[in-house]
């Protein structure tokens, strides 16, 4: 319009309702030879912690003077901005009936407890059961079980009793871990996931927890784990061959799972 027809800036900013900035702005766009990119990754890459705010205030204690809000384009520009750790969602889980298993070794349930000692250090607890006889398979304690730990017991089962069609399990960290995963996978064994806050989904072991809870945990004083590991060693003999449950008509695991194995002789 001011070339082609000899109007001014003014009478062509009204009427294209423009400001007579944009006729004038120039870009300022960030060049790799800008100073402030070197400042900023040199920063971020010392601490990679701090957001803008930080960084603008560090530059300005070094006494180098520029306006934040062009520091912050040049900031967003090189993707320097945090990456905040988003929450791990969990896949929808299925409700699944529980259920008996007519044999043993086709389903088991597993469990993580917590104590602490006479010393108020913390130790935990791996809980695996047979569902088919309620026998304790192992119980597994220290003070730290991640993921790896519990594939290392579940190798050692693998050797001595063989594995399960499926493992019945909540959604703790070290459960729905990849390595676990993996593990199942190769071994040809299935994951199965309670919904989260259902814990009677799997109770089974819930109810054998309230049991340990209540007749070892909360009725003897533990001044080390090996006090803690003589103490389960005990009470898993006890249980799986002397103790009678109700559910399996007063019979014990050991008894239940011997009269299988001879029916199926």
């Amino acid at each position: 319009m001011i070339h082609e027809h000899g109007i001014s800036v003014l009478q062509a900013s009204k009427i294209t309702r423009l400001a007579r900035s944009t006729i004038t702005y120039e870009s300022r766009s960030v060049t790799d030879d800008d100073p402030w990119i070197a400042l900023l990754a040199q920063l971020v890459e010392q601490h990679p912690g701090i957001g803008f705010w930080k960084c603008y205030r560090r530059l300005r204690h070094q006494g180098h003077v520029i306006n934040h809000k062009r520091l912050y384009r040049i900031y967003s520009q090189m993707g320097l901005n945090i990456r905040r750790r988003a929450k791990k969602r969990l896949p929808a889980r299925v409700k699944q009936q529980l259920f008996v298993p007519d044999a043993p070794n086709k389903v088991w349930s597993m469990d993580f407890m917590h104590d602490s000692l006479w010393s108020g250090k913390c130790f935990r607890m791996l809980n695996i059961l047979d569902d088919y006889n309620r026998q304790v398979l192992w119980i597994e304690t220290d003070v730290s079980l991640p993921a790896q730990r519990v594939t290392r017991v579940l190798d050692c089962l693998k050797e001595s009793r063989g594995l399960p069609e499926m493992i019945r399990v909540d959604n703790g960290p070290e459960l729905i871990s990849l390595k676990l995963d993996l593990w199942c996978r190769d071994n040809g064994v299935t994951l199965a996931f309670i919904q989260p806050g259902k814990p009677t989904q799997n109770a089974f072991i819930e109810r054998f927890n309230r049991t340990l809870r209540n007749e070892v945990l909360n009725a003897y004083v533990f001044k080390t784990i090996t006090d803690v590991r003589d103490r389960m060693e005990n009470f898993i003999f006890d249980y799986n061959h002397n103790r009678p449950h109700d559910s399996l008509g007063n019979q014990t695991p050991m008894q239940l799972y011997q009269k299988h194995e001879s029916l199926s002789l």
